[in-house]
């Protein structure tokens, strides 16, 4: 067997095993004890724990009304969702920052999607989720989803330690959405990792492939999709979109809804 056959049926017994129904008496302690571990935070949790009856429906548990506050500025560009700035940086001869001194080229993260759009001094935002945050992923923005190309590749964990020694994100199992807004176009990326293998774009069936008939519009804030488990999510904007702010720097912890960059 195969280092790539081993990680995907790892990733397959994850899956399987997180979809597994958790008995009623068990489901708040085993919770607690996952959120004692990872850090999570239980506060902001719609609903109660018993109402979630696996680990994978725990992991993809939504927030109550309010616990988030998408920033209103019209000139501010809000995080899509919580996580730690793996990454920031402009696109330089057509390439990115991975983790610090390591850098790919923007093109093979985005596998054809907008090759006619002009990214030279545009901008990426790496955006790292770990196992404590909330797992679901939203528009920055108003914009419509005009294509959206599921890629299969690698299950390199996305872990910052592992991105500091190996190119991962241009090669790992990844979705990517290009989205049109009235600033122009920019693309998100989500990025899958180890045990990250379902990547859920609302409505969509999985593993889409192509132009999205009829486009679908989201508002800013609105619910993109989700990753089932933890991963990274990767923001790219041509030049003259957006500033990132002096404030929003790298290994910094980040809430979806709060600023990271200015628009040009």
């Amino acid at each position: 067997m195969s280092f790539l056959q081993f990680k995907r049926r790892l990733s397959l017994l994850v899956g399987w095993a997180a979809d597994r129904r958790i008995p009623g008496p068990l489901r708040s302690p085993v919770y607690k004890t996952y959120a004692r571990l990872t850090g999570a935070d239980l506060a902001d949790m719609r609903g109660q724990l018993k109402d979630h009856g696996s680990l994978g429906a725990f992991f993809v548990r939504r927030l109550k009304e309010g616990a988030r506050e998408i920033d209103s500025d019209p000139t501010h560009l809000p995080s899509p969702v919580d996580s730690m700035v793996q990454a920031l940086s402009p696109v330089t001869e057509g390439s990115v920052i991975e983790a610090k001194g390591r850098t790919y080229p923007v093109r093979d993260l985005l596998a054809g999607v907008g090759e006619e759009i002009d990214l030279e001094g545009g901008h990426q935002f790496t955006l790292y989720l770990g196992p404590k945050d909330y797992h679901r992923i939203h528009s920055p923005l108003d914009a419509t989803l005009v294509e959206s190309r599921h890629i299969d590749g690698e299950r390199y964990s996305v872990q910052p330690s592992v991105l500091a020694k190996r190119r991962v994100l241009p090669i790992n199992e990844r979705v990517v959405l290009r989205l049109e807004s009235d600033r122009g176009p920019f693309f998100m990326v989500l990025v899958g990792a180890l045990i990250v293998g379902r990547i859920r774009v609302v409505g969509l069936q999985p593993r889409h492939v192509g132009p999205v008939d009829p486009p679908r519009a989201f508002a800013r804030g609105e619910e993109l999709g989700r990753f089932e488990m933890g991963s990274t999510v990767v923001l790219v904007t041509p030049p003259g979109f957006l500033d990132p702010l002096p404030e929003t720097q790298v290994g910094d912890p980040i809430r979806l809804g709060q600023s990271i960059a200015t628009f040009s």
